[in-house]
């Protein structure tokens, strides 16, 4: 399982020499991920038109495929020999990872070796990492250059996926492959498809045609309206027009893929040894489904309950019929042992009313209604099973009760022991939480370093028990990235700190991972991936000056021009550049963003300036340490609701943190004191929450992070005299799971924790 289990003194010197990244390894191996063991050589290989290859007869079809990428960048195929070769495709049985390889390149040879084709296939993805990126353009050269190195390489995971809803939203054939395209190219082996949800079905099922005639279409929805609003400041928002037609004087949204179109990306995906595994979402998340087959729910209504939207009924035998009839032709698509049938987010409600379910709960002694969900999933399964396939299933299947054969994939971050349960339960599990895995939450500066420190692993499983965890992946709900070009921004660059966390796993490489991150992006840039830039450096929502204040901004790519703008306008190409200091001297609100020589757009960054004389200290009397807590146990959608809410009980703490004593899922804590500032200063606080918080330190608002939002920072300064200063901080949590940190510099130092001596009451 993970490297750094096998932390075995007699290895360590090995483990030291193969893993050691310096400068050199970066420029000449700027490999995503990084091998499990690379040594670098002397010289390089030579590759012209002349060259031959040989390769072992079950390596054929991955000969084929490294003579296309030389045929790119040659702009001819090499000449295969039967006999000797400089380049070589070798089996070796001694290489028992399925998706193990070694690659060794010298001044005279380019040696590939494993025991399975799918090693095969993931070095030729290392050597194309290797090659100049003008091959991705299709530049014609008259000779390659691979540096000489010797690398033996196998994944930590066997499960390393991404996930893509084509319901919400819907992505072309040519998009699929694309993405296919670069999952290989970063290692990932699953691509898990979501295909069916309340806002489309997505895919052909020939016995029920009314499913993409009629359910794979759509008037625009709230969320294509809120994605329309936001395409006004931001182009990557405007719905990919080719997915829109009329129909009947109606316009519609959608699409779906045809059998044999699907066919196609299966094997397309398979050719570069990726496992399409598809997702027909129930009992839940089915209104698409039920508006043409009104038959599958318990009383005929399709319509949104308090949260989710109403279930097919598990208790009519017409409902099996038209599961398994549907299921039937997806395993004739889609060959994988893996389907996901959903199980998540159901509202049971009706069930309880429903006279045939009353009758099957008191016929097969069913308890309550998460296990007559469990009855539905468990049913299920057993029809997989018969068709030989595997039954993936979201966390909630435990709920009710899921067999040992049934594989959980984890998502609810705010229910941490699920994952631990399924396993103690003897489930396979595939961790996939929300955070930081839900590729679909808006990136921010801290989101490359979660996902590449993100640990797989539940700390509470022995390594006995982590063997059932396989992996992980990623997922991209598509309820707000209505076009391709939104798509990229989503996951990339993210994916590949995952490919790395997934295939490498080792933590300590995070500052390598950066700088070969850095050579990734013109290999992107060939590619026309449309990936998100990478943050603007040190960045504040709110700033104050005394006299002046000055604006410089450090380019986090070479190359880069950054633009800005005073008037209140978005940054264009045409904007002015920023000079290095932009100096300050009046309140105003500055727009800043990065662009490329192409004219892509970077994050836009508004940055507020507001002038301040210096805030005095207030006497108190003898402190004692620590603040004042008041915890509320309610729901509030912003922190202004607290204030005439009942207080449920009061405690003293001496840092900004959630006490592990809070149990209720949705809760309020204000925090009240003082903080005592060592010296005058201009005082940074970067306000990190999940839902909101609000700190204000005097009698003014220093920073805003209100509402019911994903974990996402806020930053304000203040300037601050010496000595104790009114400190307030409210924080709210709307169930989900919370996060709450606050952290300080002063005069653009680091940020740091707050020190426990300075908060008084």
């Amino acid at each position: 399982m993970k490297l750094f289990y096998l932390k075995h003194l007699l290895c360590a010197f090995l483990i030291f020499s193969f893993f050691n990244v310096n400068a050199q390894d970066v420029s000449r191996y700027p490999l995503v991920p990084y091998p499990s063991k690379l040594k670098a050589g002397k010289g390089a290989f030579i590759i012209t038109a002349k060259t031959k290859i040989t390769a072992a007869s079950q390596f054929k079809g991955e000969a084929e495929q490294l003579n296309e990428l030389m045929s790119k960048a040659l702009g001819t195929k090499l000449a295969v020999s039967k006999g000797a070769a400089p380049i070589k495709l070798v089996y070796r049985e001694e290489i028992s990872q399925p998706e193990g390889y070694k690659l060794i390149i010298t001044r005279q040879q380019l040696i590939i070796a494993a025991k399975y084709p799918a090693g095969i296939f993931h070095a030729i993805e290392t050597i194309r990492q290797l090659l100049p990126v003008s091959i991705e353009e299709g530049i014609v050269r008259k000779q390659l250059s691979l540096p000489a190195v010797t690398i033996e390489d196998h994944p930590a995971y066997e499960w390393r996926g991404m996930h893509l809803d084509v319901s919400r939203h819907f992505f072309s054939v040519d998009y699929l492959k694309k993405f296919i395209d670069r999952l290989a190219l970063y290692k990932m082996n699953k691509l898990h498809l979501h295909l069916t949800d309340d806002q489309g079905w997505r895919i052909e099922i020939k016995k029920y045609p009314l499913l993409t005639e009629q359910g794979a279409w759509r008037t625009f929805n709230n969320q294509d309206t809120a994605c329309m609003k936001k395409a006004a400041d931001n182009p990557d928002f405007t719905i990919d027009k080719e997915h829109i037609i009329q129909r009947d004087g109606k316009t519609l949204y959608g699409g779906f893929y045809t059998q044999d179109e699907m066919r196609g990306v299966v094997a397309y995906a398979a050719a570069r040894h990726i496992d399409i595994i598809p997702e027909i979402d129930m009992p839940g998340h089915m209104m698409a489904a039920i508006n043409s087959y009104p038959f599958l729910t318990c009383n005929g209504e399709n319509k949104f309950g308090e949260l989710f939207s109403k279930p097919i009924c598990p208790c009519n035998e017409s409902t099996f019929e038209f599961a398994e009839n549907v299921f039937k032709e997806i395993m004739d698509i889609f060959p994988s042992k893996y389907i996901h049938i959903g199980g998540d987010e159901v509202d049971r409600s009706d069930w309880a009313k429903s006279e045939a379910c009353k009758a099957l709960m008191q016929r097969e002694g069913i308890k309550d209604l998460p296990a007559l969900q469990s009855y539905f999933i468990n049913r299920m399964e057993k029809f997989f099973i018969a068709n030989g396939r595997k039954m993936i299933g979201w966390d909630e299947v435990i709920e009710g009760g899921v067999t040992k054969s049934a594989i959980v994939m984890y998502w609810r971050t705010w229910v941490p022991d699920a994952p631990v349960k399924a396993v103690k339960n003897g489930n396979t599990v595939i961790m996939a939480p929300g955070e930081p895995l839900y590729f679909d939450n808006q990136p921010d500066q801290y989101t490359i370093s979660k996902v590449y420190h993100f640990n797989p692993i539940p700390k509470a499983l022995n390594q006995e028990e982590a063997k059932s965890i396989i992996g992980a992946q990623a997922e991209i709900w598509t309820e707000m990235i209505p076009s391709e070009k939104r798509a990229d921004y989503m996951y990339m660059p993210r994916m590949t700190a995952l490919a790395e966390n997934l295939w490498t796993s080792s933590p300590d490489k995070y500052d390598s991972y950066t700088k070969r991150l850095v050579k990734q992006y013109a290999r992107m840039d060939a590619m026309k991936i449309h990936y998100r830039l990478p943050d603007l450096p040190g960045l504040l929502n709110e700033y104050v000056f005394t006299d002046e204040g000055k604006l410089s901004i450090s380019k986090p790519l070479p190359g880069l021009i950054i633009r800005y703008t005073n008037d209140g306008s978005v940054p264009e190409v045409n904007s002015p550049v920023l000079p290095s200091p932009l100096i300050i001297t009046k309140p105003q609100q500055i727009k800043v963003a990065a662009f490329t020589s192409s004219g892509t757009r970077g994050d836009i960054y508004t940055l507020n300036y507001t002038q301040q004389h210096m805030l005095g200290a207030v006497k108190i009397a003898p402190p004692k340490p620590g603040l004042v807590c008041s915890y509320y146990k309610a729901y509030f959608k912003a922190t202004t609701f607290m204030k005439d809410a009942k207080i449920d009980s009061t405690f003293v703490s001496d840092k900004i943190a959630v006490p592990a004593t809070v149990k209720a899922p949705s809760f309020g804590i204000a925090y009240r004191g003082y903080i005592d500032v060592p010296a005058d200063g201009i005082y940074s606080f970067y306000l990190n929450a999940d839902d909101g918080a609000v700190l204000k330190i005097g009698n003014s608002v220093t920073v805003n992070n209100d509402g019911n939002h994903s974990a996402q920072e806020r930053s304000g300064q203040i300037a601050l005299k010496m000595g104790t200063h009114p400190f307030a901080l409210d924080f709210i949590e709307g169930g989900g799971g919370f996060t709450l940190k606050l952290r300080y510099s002063v005069n653009g130092s680091e940020p740091k924790e707050i020190p426990a001596e300075w908060l008084k009451h």
